[in-house]
């Protein structure tokens, strides 16, 4: 995104479902206050008791709602476990994803945590803290062929504000016109959960989205849905915080804290991403 839609799944209605009982088990995690960590956390939000969150599911496997209407997801565990090391509760606050970053920046939400691909560009309104590394997936109905390095002409599904949207997709298009060629008709939604049922509708011919968000669509799909190509622009997930803020800095000790003591690993491991794991945090890291 951010950045993986749950949604793929169609019912006999062909309308989508954000969660179709597929939330895998996940391993108890027992997680403590750290106190030199907890201690970095600003005095504001420390007295508070809370992190308050700006999040946009459903992008599944990372952010979304269980039938229940709870947000969960691989980013939701981690950053559960991020709140506990630094002795709070994590308050998840749903929001447009593109307003997300303004309201960090307002005081709004303490942070954001909806798939952020930490990027040069973002890094000039707010801080990013590191977590994951992701790359750029396409995804075609079974029985089609497309080449994600050769579509100009045809119709791709993107999450509106996504760096596939703002970046991926129009360069790409770029490059078709500047060969003479038509350009790419990026069609824009506003959820993921809406292109992938585009895709699978027949009104798209692919859809491109952040690695797990596209390979959890596919494994929901039940069969419509391939994924194309290889991954790609592969760049690091991060949580947006204001600029120069030392929450930054607390959320990143409490990042490698659960490298460190293996945390990290149960719960990538319990949603099936290993791919992306990283060894150490950082603050910026886009580079």
């Amino acid at each position: 995104m951010v950045s993986t839609a749950l949604a793929a799944l169609l019912g006999v209605s062909a309308c989508a479902h954000n969660d179709e009982g597929l939330v895998p088990p996940r391993t108890a995690v027992h997680v403590t206050e750290v106190p030199e960590i907890a201690a970095l956390v600003p005095a504001d939000i420390r007295s508070s008791g809370r992190l308050v969150v700006g999040t946009n599911p459903p992008y599944a496997p990372n952010e979304f709602k269980d039938a229940s209407g709870h947000i969960v997801g691989f980013d939701v565990d981690l950053l559960n476990a991020v709140g506990a090391v630094l002795g709070l509760r994590v308050d998840y606050q749903q929001s447009d994803f593109e307003k997300i970053i303004p309201a960090v920046q307002a005081g709004t939400f303490n942070l954001g945590m909806s798939s952020f691909t930490d990027s040069p560009e973002r890094e000039k309104a707010v801080d990013f803290v590191d977590y994951y590394r992701a790359g750029t997936q396409w995804a075609q109905r079974t029985g089609e062929r497309i080449d994600p390095n050769n579509a100009c002409g045809l119709r791709v599904a993107v999450q509106t504000t996504t760096t596939q949207d703002t970046d991926e997709i129009p360069a790409k298009s770029e490059a078709c016109v500047a060969a003479g060629r038509p350009p790419i008709d990026k069609v824009k939604y506003d959820s993921q959960d809406e292109a992938t049922n585009a895709l699978i509708l027949g009104r798209v011919d692919a859809l491109s989205a952040d690695s797990p968000v596209t390979a959890y669509a596919v494994k929901r799909s039940k069969g419509r849905l391939i994924m194309d190509g290889q991954v790609f622009d592969s760049a690091p997930y991060g949580w947006p915080v204001r600029k120069g803020s030392p929450l930054g800095p607390a959320l990143q000790r409490a990042m490698q804290h659960l490298i460190d003591t293996g945390v990290y690993r149960q719960i990538t491991d319990d949603w099936g991403l290993q791919a992306g794991m990283i060894t150490t945090s950082q603050i910026n890291g886009a580079a």
